[in-house]
């Protein structure tokens, strides 16, 4: 039977899910989709595939439009999807969601070879994020308890923007959800 939870998260992506995802050459809902579904094929726990399919929960939930970052504004789409999801979920699924902003300025800062792989798009992001962390930041991230589960999240958010990449589709992920509410 399906949840309240799902209902509306479904709802978000039949009405939201269509728009561009940030400059990017997919959809927000292609974009939850590849992102779940390496998530997926990497052999992650079913909170993680949650965590990867809504990760830009925030984005769907705001009215900020498309271009929020284009016209220099962070949308702070981690912070709204984290308080939207900790009222349905435990920490495995919202901490991740919550980090996968600072994850980036993290593997930024200790990761160079990942600072080269990002989009033109997660660049003006990261700089209006706050950039790379510094040393102390990337020290005090560390000792989160979901920070790994974050970078793999992140990595993962990185990889999801191939136009045209089939994955089963928003059910088949919703299944996972329903397993872990």
């Amino acid at each position: 039977m399906p949840s309240p939870v799902a209902d509306r998260l479904e709802q978000l992506f039949a009405e939201r899910g269509a728009t561009e995802y940030h400059g990017e050459a997919v959809t927000q809902t292609e974009h939850a989709l590849q992102t779940a579904w390496l998530a997926e094929k990497a052999g992650a726990t079913p909170e993680l595939i949650v965590a990867a399919l809504l990760h830009d929960v925030g984005h769907l939930l705001h009215g900020h439009g498309e271009g929020a970052a284009t016209h220099d504004f962070d949308d702070r789409h981690e912070e709204l999807g984290f308080r939207f999801l900790a009222k349905h979920f435990g920490p495995a699924v919202c901490e991740p969601v919550r980090l996968h902003v600072p994850a980036k300025r993290y593997l930024c800062a200790t990761d160079p070879a990942y600072r080269v792989s990002l989009s033109a798009a997660s660049e003006t992001s990261l700089r209006l994020q706050g950039g790379p962390m510094s040393a102390d930041e990337a020290k005090a991230f560390e000792a989160y308890p979901h920070f790994i589960a974050a970078c793999d999240l992140r990595r993962w958010d990185d990889l999801a923007k191939v136009p045209d990449f089939v994955t089963p589709d928003v059910s088949h992920f919703l299944r996972f959800l329903e397993r872990i509410l």
